[in-house]
């Protein structure tokens, strides 16, 4: 089974873009509510405040799921192992259960890096390897260069955005998608057909939201400081979306809003 659909893992608790005492107390009540899996990064400048707070939560590390994504700085043969090491250094363990490239390499020859990835795997740094944004054939080409099995893709994910091609690419390569943006930053909550769905199941607005990415077959990554809606965006597997209200969710991607583009991110690539 693919690490990010084990039961305790296929809700992450995302740490951007906190810092200290505020990414300490959320990854706090995060692990309290249930939460096993957490997500930072090297550009984040948490990992350190991550690795405390988990230390500090007193549970086991083999029930930790711990990813990381390596900065585009760090691509080359000269930082690319040694910006993982330190990765480690601050999380606080000797391995990281799932680490991501954080985006393609900037004009789009992938092969170095994903090689570097791949290396990082074979020394034992990383239990799991993935990617993060990248388009559909950038997903074929890294299923090529890499020998180890590339357990996800990250990507902006939620219900504004139609992803479909991506997600077929996902079931053609094998490569499942786990969601960032989940709530579109708080975009969602401006449709009432969220709310309206929600009360026919005894559920808030984003409660459907995350519903609805799980049931398409991706894994979610959510952030929140507020101790209540932290156990809400975890309280999401005991209720089924109907195929009509997926339905009526479905035909909101058509809006077609992206959050992160070139706009945001200059290197970003042409997404699909």
């Amino acid at each position: 089974m693919n690490i990010y659909f084990q039961k305790t893992h296929q809700r992450s608790f995302g740490t951007f873009p906190l810092t200290g005492d505020n990414a300490r107390r959320a990854i706090q009540t995060a692990a309290e509510v249930g939460y096993r899996a957490f997500d930072t990064a090297q550009m984040y400048g948490n990992e350190a405040e991550t690795g405390e707070a988990l230390q500090a939560t007193g549970i086991d590390r083999d029930d930790l799921c711990i990813t990381t994504k390596v900065d585009i700085a760090n691509f080359s043969e000269a930082e690319f192992i040694p910006s993982v090491e330190q990765s480690l250094k601050d999380l606080r363990v000797d391995y990281t259960d799932v680490l991501l490239l954080h985006w393609p390499t900037p004009g789009g020859n992938i092969k170095l890096s994903l090689q570097l990835l791949q290396q990082a795997h074979d020394r034992g740094l990383a239990k799991n390897i993935g990617v993060s944004n990248y388009t559909v054939q950038m997903m074929r080409d890294a299923k090529a260069i890499v020998d180890a099995p590339i357990v996800t893709n990250q990507v902006e994910f939620h219900p504004l955005l139609n992803q479909d091609v991506l997600l077929a690419a996902a079931a053609e390569t094998g490569i499942p998608l786990a969601s960032y943006c989940s709530v579109a930053r708080g975009e969602v909550f401006k449709h009432a057909d969220f709310r309206e769905i929600g009360l026919g199941y005894g559920k808030t607005a984003g409660q459907i939201v995350l519903r609805w990415i799980l049931q398409k077959g991706v894994s979610i990554n959510t952030m929140s400081t507020n101790p209540d809606n932290i156990r809400a965006n975890f309280d999401v597997m005991d209720f089924t979306l109907s195929s009509v209200d997926m339905a009526r969710i479905d035909a909101l991607t058509l809006s077609n809003y992206r959050i992160v583009g070139k706009d945001r991110v200059p290197y970003a690539p042409d997404f699909d």
